[in-house]
């Protein structure tokens, strides 16, 4: 019932990191990573509030923190996807304007 905190903690500590790397700060891709991380916390904090479960924990915790790691790992994963797809449309931009 709390697995949105593991996206919730990732968002946070990637917003923190993002304001302490000077190469991170400016990044649009670590923008994109926090954008996905906190819209993944918002979404799984309103869902428990919709169904009256916002702070209930589930009979197994560790099956809901495992369900908020897997949440996590596919938003990067999803990130990932999404910054490889736009590299080569920027390749292919290049190549055609020289």
């Amino acid at each position: 019932m709390v697995c949105y905190v593991v996206p919730a903690a990732a968002a946070i500590i990637h917003y923190g990191l993002r304001k302490t790397k000077i190469n991170w700060k400016k990044s649009t891709s670590h923008l994109w990573l926090s954008l996905l991380l906190f819209g993944g916390a918002i979404f799984g904090i309103v869902d428990h509030l919709w169904n009256g479960e916002l702070l209930m924990f589930g009979e197994n915790l560790l099956l809901d923190i495992s369900l908020g790691i897997a949440i996590t790992i596919t938003i990067i994963v999803v990130w990932a996807v999404l910054i490889s797809l736009n590299k080569r449309e920027l390749k292919q931009m290049n190549k055609q304007l020289n």
